[in-house]
């Protein structure tokens, strides 16, 4: 086995995939270390803060195939990475304002 394909399946192990956890290196932190790296807004949260917590999955997107205009396309990635989930979000805040009016009379 060659040294570059080594280093490069060393360095494979220490990167995990895009999106996935290091579980290993999350379990070596201690308590001082995530208070140290913590933003100050978490500092004072009461002991109590996370008793009624529930985990929540993510739902799976639906991938499809959409046509939009070149300069609201241009627009939503020129607002950085996630363009997609900041589309998804307009949409889905659209659709909770339609849900929330009322239904006008005669309306199919």
């Amino acid at each position: 086995m060659s040294a570059k394909r080594t280093s490069r399946q060393s360095v494979a192990r220490e990167r995990p995939a895009r999106g996935r956890a290091d579980l290993a290196k999350l379990r070596r932190v201690t308590d001082r270390e995530i208070r140290r790296t913590s933003p100050p807004e978490l500092a004072d949260l009461p002991d109590d803060f996370w008793s009624e917590a529930t985990v929540v999955s993510p739902v799976p997107k639906q991938p499809i195939s959409l046509r939009v205009d070149r300069d609201v396309l241009a627009w939503f990635k020129a607002q950085g990475p996630r363009y997609q989930s900041r589309i998804n979000a307009v949409l889905r805040s659209y659709v909770a304002a339609m849900r929330e009016r009322p239904k006008r009379r005669g309306a199919a």
